[in-house]
């Protein structure tokens, strides 16, 4: 099993706050023989009309030497585990989160700005000394 990210408890925790119940930790992806796993798996009823909603969240702590580094690989591996969960059929909105320093060194920034613009990438932002969840995005 990969290492966990430091911050994998903290948005456990955030998550559990905002009415979520983890249903995976971690969450499987398989496609072909090779198997990866996103950090969590998540649901929580919306109404009982709506019924529930569904996400997979992947926990990155940007401490590497480069932000831009840092990015450059939570990116890849948002974009690959999308397409699994496309190509599997496998209906839950795929999230990155992030703490709140993290989104305002980066996300902030023109940099990390296209991709919110463009809808590349969905975000949960934590504080993690509160281990509560601050902003989704896209709302």
């Amino acid at each position: 099993m990969p290492a966990r990210d430091i911050y994998h408890n903290t948005v456990k925790t955030a998550l559990e706050k905002d009415g979520w119940t983890i249903t995976h930790d971690p969450f499987p992806l398989q496609i072909g023989k090779k198997r990866l796993s996103a950090d969590l798996g998540a649901e929580r009823l919306i109404s009982a009309e709506k019924g529930i909603q569904k996400i997979v969240v992947e926990v990155k702590s940007f401490v590497g030497q480069s932000d831009v580094k840092d990015l450059e690989q939570a990116l890849g591996q948002y974009i690959l585990y999308r397409q699994i969960l496309n190509e599997t059929k496998i209906e839950r909105d795929l999230y990155l989160a992030v703490s709140r320093l993290t989104f305002n060194s980066i996300f902030t920034i023109q940099l990390g700005q296209i991709l919110l613009t463009n809808q590349i990438i969905k975000l949960i932002v934590f504080d993690d000394e509160s281990e509560v969840i601050v902003q989704w995005i896209p709302n």
